[in-house]
């Protein structure tokens, strides 16, 4: 009994062992994605801007943009780019950044503006609405930090190439946009049943291109990606 317990004693020491340099290289990993912030508040700014957008690659739906200021030094447990975040914790750190944001704006280009004006230009005008989206709100960006791209705006920026990974007003700014999208896309997906919407986003997955084939092109679709493209060219000759 007493070995037993012996034995008990040492795995309860060992999983809190675990558990406090799980949560130290967290904490580290998560001080290394405010290096961008630290250096700017440094210089004098005071609310820095995340800037990311979720939705360049699928045939179907919109492109939606996110704009985040957190507060100085704010640091949200099991932030990450967004494609590195389990889906079952979507919901929870979205809803973290919700509550300790200082202010948020989302930017959403629908398809036909998409096949307006090509993606790239679409997923600009979605960052530059996102922005547009705080006005009137408390908080103002006296800075930006954008995922790869840079705007054509009167406020100070920095591109910074896979910046959700690397700053975490960008990867606040990627949840907010990813879950934003979903839950559009979830939508459409009982709108327009058959395309797998809710679980595909509108990326061209096997279920998506069998939903293509069988019942169509909706009218989320984006008519300049193929086979989309094909797709409407196809049904236009006798």
């Amino acid at each position: 009994m007493a070995t037993d317990a012996r034995l008990g004693v040492q795995k309860a020491l060992k999983s809190r062992q675990k558990a406090i340099q799980a949560d130290l290289a967290e904490e580290e990993r998560l001080e290394a994605m405010l290096s961008y912030e630290k250096a700017l508040y440094k210089e004098g700014y005071q609310a820095i801007a995340g800037i990311d957008e979720v939705g360049r690659g699928p045939l179907a739906g919109p492109v939606v943009a996110a704009c985040v200021i957190l507060p100085q030094h704010c640091k949200i447990k099991g932030l990450n780019d967004s494609k590195k975040i389990p889906k079952s914790k979507h919901e929870t750190i979205y809803q973290a950044v919700k509550e300790k944001a200082l202010a948020i704006g989302i930017g959403i280009i629908d398809n036909q503006l998409i096949d307006e004006v090509n993606i790239y230009e679409a997923t600009k005008l979605a960052m530059l609405e996102a922005i547009k989206q705080l006005e009137g709100q408390l908080t103002q960006p006296d800075y930006l930090l954008i995922d790869a791209m840079t705007l054509d705006i009167a406020i100070s920026q920095q591109s910074i190439l896979k910046g959700d990974a690397n700053s975490l007003s960008i990867a606040a700014a990627s949840i907010v946009a990813k879950v934003t999208r979903d839950q559009m896309m979830a939508n459409y997906d009982r709108i327009f049943p058959g395309y797998g919407f809710a679980k595909n986003a509108g990326y061209g997955t096997k279920e998506h291109l069998q939903g293509l084939k069988a019942y169509g092109i909706t009218p989320i679709h984006r008519k300049s990606f193929e086979p989309v493209k094909s797709m409407c060219c196809d049904s236009t000759n006798p």
